[in-house]
């Protein structure tokens, strides 16, 4: 496709360059040929400012699931609009998606609205130590919870430490959060379950990715985690921003069959505008009630935006369309054929490449080592990757740096025409 910018996305560009930090708003940043302006989206598909059109696959990072501008999800928000944006205080729409998430979540009791995943991960932390008066936390090496400070802890870590040592994977956090978090290597049962036994007293809680990034749970993997948590009485949080109401209705631990404490949410539960939760166990959740708890230790939380009307009705009219008959079916199947595809053609060409994750949400991965933990991706070959995914976007495809989002929107002749991007793109690396 024609990769020209006309001038005045050229000139937004410039601007991104000399008021944004890197060009960007620190989700993706596309190299000097690549970068583009994205002026709007409808459907399965975006347009930049010089008007050139993509069949998206990074949908807004996830929230995305329905579409760009889905009627049902636009109709709703207009008329919440004229309501009022925000009060600061109760409000019907909240009222009503915090029901719904209990009756979708097996782990839910009660309902905590943030604004972003992050918060949401970070207040789920932070209510554990509350309800455990401990203080150290158990996460996943190479596990994404958003960028608090406890989260970054061997999110991306510059070197491959003995475990349970953690490491921050960005500057700027205090050296004492070492001590803090502990590490695990994510899918290994066994050295999971010795550490959290070896410092079991010391523990607030355990938190992790049901699918951590592209990487399923290994059989039998989050099933040891809840039998030791359960055993010591240590709570188990599942960060499930990506996963919730993208693998099923009722999130990855529906799918998976192992219920959590406490969950955190955000993506599409806001329906494409901010909005996050933690929900889980009545008892836990009590801790944000004074009623309920002594003053010392209660949490407080507190944020102009939680559980705000707009994102509410947003997140109610996009869970709506989501529990319509056959749309998880839909959405599986999307995947799975650009999943097939993929892999067909990479060992067509012999290319060692293949995908991973689960069809809802995938990613090609350069390499065809078995993919089971953080360090074994590490064999992947990203630079080959960075040139797939910028053949795609000469070929009308836009995919963000980590995955594939199939989306509701994403049509018969979306897939056909993506398969044939597929196999332009591929013969292209084999060539």
């Amino acid at each position: 496709m024609d990769s020209t910018n006309t001038l005045r996305e050229k000139q937004l560009i410039e601007k991104a360059r000399r008021y944004l930090p890197g060009g960007s708003l620190g989700n993706v940043a596309l190299d000097s040929q690549h970068d583009m302006i994205i002026q709007r989206g409808s459907g399965s598909r975006i347009w930049d400012v010089s008007g050139k059109s993509y069949i998206d696959y990074l949908m807004g990072s996830g929230p995305m699931i329905l579409g760009h501008s889905h009627p049902s999800v636009v109709t709703a928000v207009h008329e919440a609009i004229s309501l009022g944006s925000t009060f600061f205080a109760n409000n019907q729409p909240s009222i009503l998606l915090a029901e719904e998430l209990v009756k979708a979540l097996p782990c839910a009791d009660k309902v905590r609205f943030t604004t972003s995943g992050t918060d949401a991960t970070f207040q789920a932390m932070r209510i554990s130590r509350a309800f455990r008066r401990r203080d150290k936390i158990l996460k996943f090496e190479g596990g994404f919870h958003g960028t608090s400070d406890y989260a970054l802890m061997s999110q991306e870590p510059r070197t491959l430490e003995s475990f349970p040592i953690s490491q921050a994977s960005v500057a700027g956090i205090p050296g004492s959060i070492q001590d803090l978090v502990l590490i695990a290597p994510f899918n290994d049962s066994d050295t999971s379950t010795s550490i959290i036994e070896k410092y079991h007293d010391d523990l607030a809680c355990v938190i992790l990715e049901p699918m951590q990034r592209m990487l399923p749970p290994s059989p039998g993997f989050l099933k040891s985690l809840r039998d030791v948590t359960s055993h010591y009485e240590i709570p188990l949080i599942f960060d499930e921003v990506v996963t919730g109401f993208r693998l099923a209705y009722g999130g990855a631990q529906t799918l998976y069959g192992v219920t959590p404490d406490l969950t955190a949410l955000g993506k599409i539960m806001g329906g494409g505008y901010p909005l996050g939760a933690i929900c889980g166990r009545q008892e836990i959740m009590d801790m944000y009630d004074i009623s309920k708890t002594s003053s010392s230790n209660h949490v407080s939380q507190i944020g102009t935006l939680n559980g705000n009307p707009i994102a509410a009705t947003a997140g109610l009219a996009t869970l709506a369309e989501l529990r319509k008959e056959g749309t998880y079916e839909q959405l599986w199947s999307t995947g799975k054929q650009l999943r097939d595809s993929l892999d067909k053609f990479c060992l067509e060409a012999e290319i060692p490449a293949r995908t991973s994750g689960e069809d809802p949400v995938f990613d090609l991965m350069f390499t065809l080592d078995p993919l089971t933990d953080y360090r074994s991706t590490l064999k992947a070959n990203n630079q080959i990757k960075a040139v797939f995914r910028n053949l795609l976007q000469e070929e009308g495809i836009f995919q963000g740096p980590q995955k594939f989002y199939p989306s509701l929107a994403h049509d018969k002749k979306d897939i056909s025409d993506t398969i044939n991007a597929f196999a332009n793109v591929i013969d292209k690396l084999a060539g």
